[in-house]
């Protein structure tokens, strides 16, 4: 029997180890995220299918969570709410970054000095944002005390203690921070936008209306739905700018699902009852990242 070559199972056993060593140095990350992560989500599934109140109780009670979640006058309006801070957060910020995308495109004069500006808002933290908004709105201090410092005594912008109006507040505060970002995207996907097309669209006699409308923006559908995707994300779990510009009020006017939840899971002793509100903004935002998941999983095959 011919004798093993000492070099052939060194060269052997360096190529398993190099096959294996980013799987050992990777494996804590990956225990600590399973761990952390997924099995404290499935904790919350379970906690909201149990009786649990200030501290975690194990006899299971159903669905008996969710019958009460949605009997509850606050939830409806945290839903409510939530309903139009979507809805004029994504519209909006869709359309103010699509239309700085376009500026910028344009290869304007001082693009390097917009760019940052318009994106600097996304690097603050959303307390940050909500305080520094809080300070503005706020009529003692804010926009409505300097106009009347000025001279104009008949002006009012005390959007922030009106019951009816509060949750626009957020609105406001939220569009200004993201929309830099979304322009960002936008303005990426024009820059891939092949010129070759567009030249000849002109030698075609399109107008720029035309060429925007048939070639441009069809081309932008991915940067739209990644837009799409990453602001409803972000709606649906806000809670700090909510907690920093306006604490849920007045009231309970600008409550969101979000501050509902830590609400009834750590302020009323109702864990069981928080659980299943978490469980119903997962649901949500599972419905939105899984479709687009497999779109871009299909579309790459």
């Amino acid at each position: 029997m011919a004798a093993t070559d000492p070099m052939l199972g060194g060269a052997d056993f360096r190529t398993r180890l190099q096959n294996w060593l980013p799987k050992i140095v990777l494996a804590p990350s990956f225990a600590v995220m399973v761990i952390f992560v997924y099995g404290f989500i499935a904790f919350t599934v379970y906690l909201s299918f149990t009786g649990s109140r200030m501290l975690p109780s194990f006899d299971l009670v159903g669905f008996q969570n969710y019958e009460r979640l949605f009997r509850i006058r606050e939830w409806d309006t945290a839903v409510t709410n939530l309903a139009i801070f979507a809805s004029l957060y994504i519209i909006i910020c869709t359309i103010i970054g699509l239309m700085l995308a376009i500026l910028l495109d344009q290869k304007i004069r001082g693009e390097g000095l917009l760019r940052p500006i318009f994106l600097y808002p996304m690097a603050l933290s959303f307390i940050v944002t909500g305080t520094a908004w809080k300070w503005f709105l706020d009529p003692a201090i804010g926009i409505e005390n300097t106009m009347h410092l000025w001279g104009w005594a008949s002006f009012e912008f005390n959007w922030i203690k009106d019951r009816e109006m509060a949750i626009y507040t957020i609105v406001i505060a939220a569009v200004w921070q993201s929309s830099g970002f979304v322009m960002a995207m936008f303005l990426a996907g024009l820059r891939g936008i092949d010129n070759e097309i567009l030249k000849a669209a002109q030698m075609d006699g399109a107008s720029t209306f035309q060429m925007y409308r048939r070639i441009i923006l069809p081309q932008l559908r991915p940067a739209f739905l990644s837009a799409f995707v990453i602001l409803s994300h972000l709606a649906i779990k806000s809670y700090d700018l909510v907690i920093a510009l306006t604490g849920g009020g007045p009231g309970n006017a600008t409550a969101l699902p979000a501050t509902f939840m830590y609400s009834y899971t750590f302020t009323r002793n109702q864990m069981g009852i928080g659980a299943s509100s978490a469980v119903i903004m997962l649901m949500t935002i599972a419905a939105i990242m899984v479709p687009y998941l497999y779109a871009e999983l299909r579309e790459k095959k």
